[in-house]
């Protein structure tokens, strides 16, 4: 009961990590029966291509061995090697062009699939391969039955497949059997190839079901609660909550820097209430003024009160104060745009500042 309900609250996709993670142990969507239809479809190739000549050929060899054995001398054990050579060399001849055409699809079919890794975990003991239990348990399971439907599928359609083409090419045979050796074996390979046709049809018609199937299975197996992505989240990003406190102390200590550099400030530009905007401008630091603190509500409230605590003076310019609260990043230079009415300001600092000079 319980792994039903653990099966029905899989109701999320499976994230990429959960997916790199299950490639990662050997867990990778692959279907059996497209080696097979490759197989099939390489030995059809073979059929047509192939094996016609390979099989006149052998005939050909046949046909003078049997039909003037005087021709090959087996007097000595260098003659049998000969014939043996030249024997292996007419069947080599026969069977290579298979051998490389099935190790070619083969090896194309799996790759196709998934690029080849090497996984340990594969090959890894676990007790669950040799437990009776859990044989039983993946024997009757619907990957199980899926499995037995697919072979009974086979055998039935080979059987089929045997029967037409045997009782179609029944007579035929016969005849073939009383004649030329040459005439045998091409008569075989054109039943065969016969045969072969039908054979790549089902076996494609299958491998294409099941490629889709065994895809869906490891998509189903690899769902996810929501519980499981959420606690992913957290292990690959940090947890929120602890993220979201990391940004608040991190924003505060870059508040108090801000404020501590206040003091050194030219001049500060208000809204008067909402904004307000730290400049400073020393001809040997910057060829413009710097906005080195900026702020709103109770931030700009601190920024005024350290502003009339340092004799720093503050100017009302509502339009200004929003527009390089805005526009104007802190420890950036100002705009060019800003620099005529920042200018008259600066202006009018310096010149309160000359007057104080010459008054003492």
């Amino acid at each position: 009961m319980s792994d039903e309900q653990d099966k029905d609250s899989k109701t999320e996709a499976p994230t990429e990590k959960k997916r790199r993670d299950a490639a990662e142990k050997g867990n990778v969507p692959s279907s059996r029966e497209i080696p097979i239809f490759a197989s099939a479809l390489a030995f059809y190739l073979y059929s047509v291509f192939f094996l016609p000549q390979a099989m006149g050929r052998l005939g050909e060899t046949l046909r003078d061995l049997f039909e003037q054995p005087d021709q090959w001398r087996v007097f000595t054990a260098t003659d049998v090697v000969s014939l043996f050579v030249h024997l292996g060399w007419e069947a080599g001849a026969l069977l290579f062009p298979a051998m490389a055409l099935f190790m070619v699809f083969g090896i194309t079919s799996n790759v196709v699939q998934n690029m080849p890794s090497f996984v340990l975990e594969r090959i890894r003991p676990q007790m669950s391969r040799i437990s009776p239990a859990k044989g039983w348990e993946r024997l009757f399971s619907l990957r199980g039955f899926v499995e037995f439907g697919k072979s009974v599928f086979k055998i039935v359609i080979v059987s089929a497949i045997m029967v037409m083409a045997l009782r179609t090419e029944y007579f035929g045979a016969l005849d073939a059997m009383f004649s030329d050796p040459q005439v045998i074996l091409v008569k075989f390979a054109a039943i065969l190839k016969k045969m072969m046709i039908v054979i790549v049809l089902a076996t494609a018609i299958l491998a294409i079901s099941d490629y889709a199937w065994t895809r869906y299975h490891w998509f189903t197996q690899l769902k996810m609660t929501k519980q499981e992505v959420k606690d992913e989240l957290k292990q690959s990003q940090g947890d929120p909550i602890v993220k979201s406190r990391q940004r608040s102390i991190a924003r505060d200590r870059a508040r108090r820097r801000m404020i501590a550099n206040v003091p050194r400030a030219t001049l500060v530009i208000t809204n008067p209430t909402h904004y307000a905007v730290a400049l400073r401008y020393v001809r040997e630091e910057n060829d413009a003024p710097v906005v080195i603190a900026k702020g709103q509500d109770l931030v700009a409230l601190k920024i005024r009160e350290i502003a009339r605590a340092n004799d720093i003076p503050i100017f009302e310019d509502p339009p200004l104060a929003r527009s390089m609260f805005a526009q104007v990043s802190i420890d950036s230079v100002i705009p060019s745009i800003f620099y005529k009415a920042v200018a008259e300001l600066v202006h009018r600092v310096y010149a309160a500042q000359a007057r104080k000079k010459r008054v003492r």
